[in-house]
């Protein structure tokens, strides 16, 4: 397949030394097995594991017997064909190797040694679980590219490696068949970092993006047969739903961000390694391992990050003198033995074939393969990631890093989606929803929710009284200040979605508050702060999470378009007096509700039934909008009634279909159908296993009523009048004026040409997307009620 000088073709002169073996004896972080019920919920699975699992910052998991996912790279048009790119790490140097600006110290070596340098394919920033090599640390010392596999010849080239590598001869000179245990083998690995006398070169498939093999579980958007598969597409545990699971705070993230919440793959070999690193923003990472032979991990929890990296200045100085920030390198490895010794706390996993490894907030993690295998990882955030984040940044604000994450963004977006669990909750007799209840729990005073929020609001109050500037300057931040382009101070690149400071001498640079006073040199007159919110709306918004009636209402109203009584009137004029001190702007999230005092918010009915009422309209819909999706311009995608975005979805209650007496939420999604456009869903929320689905709107809920219908004739319930008719478009909520604006938002150029083709020639005489002047409302792309709309 390719010339005699590819690595591919070396032979493997290297071999394994037991006498001289250096396996750490440390001891082993704990294992969870959890039961087919706590299996079911991944996040509240995570939340109960962490009080016991994080003081060793990883564990591992091993699902129920029947959890048994099929791998779609194991498909013949995959394994066989796709190929994927490489890099070659030359294990010996990992720990022991001199800077690149010094001279290396002549070595007895069997072969010569060439310089690494090339160029990574990595975003700046470690990967989730496992990494190898960042583009800054190329510079110095890194991984060049190696060859290019399908995933057959790179398991043919990682059997032949290891076979040559471990090979054993009788006297005789007959090769033994034997196959080392996976304790041989980390022997060996340490003894290569450690004690090196060959070069040892391997070859290693990380960081893979989904562009390349795709994900190794299925999607809910591919064609799957059979109603077993569903639980593995629809699952928490299937990493490509992770990230935004409800009750992660990465769900009001507008972006799919390749690595922290779209999985990367990961195709080892024998003595392939994952550097000492911890994850982007000290997020949690989950990894599953697919297929092949075990993953040996090590783990140093959170409370002992200092003290690793200590250790590591102490006993590789000039290594760090040259690249101050190598651990950032991510091609680094240090032996946990030298770790214990030092007093760190270190922590061992063996990962075999279909188990998780869970890795926890600044959780310094490294490892090592021992053999061909596959696995996969993401990040995700639980609602007690946010201190741990709002450390993250302000670390890397000191340390004039970037950011990947805007960290405001995602607490803010928390703090919208609890409110409005709370006012729900707080409206209905119900029991009330699992997400709902759970958004509840990190609320209330010294919630955890609560307690962040509140961290930011003072962080904030400190910075702006230490500037001294005079309150004419504080100015009201534009609600798209950061939608189109990220902002982010000119010094230390932290994160303005909250608050920027600029000035007139340059319109486009702005500054954090930490350095507002570096900005420029022009008079103190000439420079302005941005505010999104004031101090005093957030100081609302914490006694609205803490339970305050009053503050919860003002918060619900502006984004549920709650009415107020005059007392609350009153008093969302009084919270709200210092933002008339500023300029006119709007909320965030890209959503604009401005409820000026002593004005109502009111929609007005849509019908579309020629003056018949249908069961929907009877029973007043309320719909509620979970996930505005994103267009696909096709012919399909919308009709001259409305817009079809994929992944669309809402809730709305209706008679539940298995109890016909009792009134249910359902979701209401529109997926990908390929060839078919838009494949409409609709699901019972607390019955998953009960959906119906059509590739028209109208037919998917006429399926819903027609199975009430059918359950009620069984169970003998009296017949109801308001069943007769229903309305799919309304259902879902392609009627509902505020969702029908922000989903128009989304096509400034009119590319759904049939829908506004109809829109235009009705717009003299229709009403149907008209909301009443007593209020202003704008509704602009990205989300909508603190809930991602990507």
């Amino acid at each position: 397949m390719e010339p005699p000088t590819s690595p591919r073709h070396r032979k493997v002169d290297a071999r394994w030394l037991p006498a001289e073996a250096q396996r750490p004896i440390i001891d082993d972080a704990p294992v969870f097995t959890p039961s087919l019920e706590e299996f079911e919920d991944t996040l509240a699975y995570i939340e109960k594991i962490r009080p016991q699992a994080e003081p060793f910052g990883i564990c591992r998991i091993i699902p129920p017997s029947t959890w048994k996912p099929p791998c779609r790279l194991k498909e013949k048009s995959i394994w066989e064909n796709i190929k994927f790119p490489t890099r070659i790490q030359t294990v010996d140097l990992l720990q022991n190797r001199e800077p690149m600006k010094k001279k290396p110290k002549s070595r007895t070596r069997k072969r010569r040694r060439n310089s690494r340098m090339g160029s990574s394919r990595r975003r700046s920033g470690s990967s989730p679980s496992e990494s190898t090599s960042s583009p800054e640390a190329e510079e110095k010392f890194g991984f060049n590219s190696g060859s290019d596999f399908t995933l057959d010849e790179f398991e043919k080239y990682a059997l032949h490696f290891k076979d040559s590598y471990f090979e054993k001869k009788e006297s005789g000179g007959d090769i033994v068949k034997w196959t080392p245990s996976v304790d041989d083998i980390e022997g060996e690995y340490w003894r290569i970092i450690e004690q090196p006398t060959d070069e040892v070169e391997v070859y290693y498939g990380a960081d893979l993006e989904n562009g390349v093999l795709g994900s190794g579980f299925y999607k809910r958007t591919e064609q799957l047969t059979g109603s077993e598969m569903d639980q593995y597409t629809v699952s928490g545990w299937n990493l490509n739903n992770l990230p935004r699971l409800p009750g992660s705070v990465l769900s009001f993230e507008d972006c799919d961000i390749s690595g922290v919440l779209v999985p990367w793959l990961y195709v080892g070999m024998c003595f392939s390694s994952f550097c000492w690193h911890v994850e982007d923003h000290h997020l949690y990472s989950l990894n599953y391992h697919h297929f092949g032979e075990p993953k040996v991990w090590y783990g140093v929890p959170g409370s002992n990050a200092t003290a690793l990296e200590k250790a590591m200045r102490k006993h590789l100085p000039d290594l760090f003198d040259e690249q101050p920030d190598l651990l950032h390198g991510l091609v680094t490895q240090f032996s946990p033995s030298i770790l214990k010794d030092e007093g760190v706390q270190a922590y061992r996993v063996v990962q075999n074939a279909g188990e998780y490894v869970l890795t926890f907030p600044r959780a310094y993690h490294a490892g090592f393969n021992c053999g061909f295998n596959c696995a996969e990882a993401v990040n995700v955030a639980p609602v007690d990631w946010l201190a741990h984040g709002q450390n993250a940044v302000e670390l890397y604000s000191k340390e004039t890093r970037k950011t990947s994450l805007s960290h405001d963004k995602l607490l803010l977006g928390a703090a919208y989606e609890a409110i409005k669990a709370l006012w729900e909750l707080s409206a209905s007799e119900e029991k009330g929803s699992t997400t709902n209840l759970r958004w509840k729990s990190f609320c209330g005073k010294n919630g955890t929710l609560t307690n962040a929020i509140l961290a930011r609001l003072e962080m904030e109050e400190e910075r702006i009284a230490a500037l001294g500037r005079d309150s004419s300057s504080l100015m009201k931040m534009e609600k798209d200040f950061d939608s189109n382009c990220e902002r982010e101070c000119f010094s230390c690149f932290y994160d303005l979605h909250l608050a920027a400071s600029g000035c007139k001498c340059s319109p486009d640079e702005y500054a954090c508050l930490k350095h507002a006073d570096d900005l420029c040199s022009c008079d103190e007159k000439d420079g302005f702060i941005l505010l999104r919110y004031t101090m005093d709306e957030l100081s609302s918004l914490v006694r609205a999470l803490e339970g305050e009636s009053d503050d919860l209402k003002i918060w619900a109203s502006k984004f549920l378009g709650i009415e107020h009584t005059e007392e609350d009137q009153t008093k969302t004029c009084s919270v709200v007096s210092e933002e008339k001190k500023l300029k006119e702007g709007s909320f965030d999230l890209n959503i604009d509700l401005e409820l000026d005092c002593q004005e109502d918010l009111k929609e007005e009915e849509v019908s579309t039934s020629g003056g018949e009422l249908t069961s929907s309209e009877n029973l007043g819909v309320s719909v509620e909008p979970i996930n505005l999706g994103s267009l696909i311009f096709g012919r399909l995608w919308c009709n001259k009634h409305a817009i079809f975005p994929k992944r669309f979805r809402s809730r709305v209650k209706f008679y539940n279909v298995l109890d016909p007496t009792k009134m249910s939420n359902y979701i209401s999604e529109v997926l990908d159908g390929g060839l078919l456009g838009p494949l409409f869903k609709v699901t019972l929320e607390e019955s998953s296993d009960v959906s119906f689905h059509n590739v028209s709107a109208q037919l998917c809920w006429e399926m819903v009523l027609q199975r009430v219908k059918d359950t009620s004739t069984s169970l003998g319930l009296p017949s109801l009048p308001q069943l007769e008719g229903i309305n799919g478009l309304q259902m879902f909520g392609f009627l509902s004026p505020s969702i029908v604006q922000a989903i128009e938002v989304l096509d400034p150029n009119h590319q759904l040409v049939e829908y506004w083709n109809h829109k235009n020639q009705a717009s003299s005489d229709s009403k149907d997307h008209f909301i009443s002047s007593n209020c202003s409302v704008s509704l602009a792309k990205g989300k909508l009620f603190g809930v991602d709309l990507i």
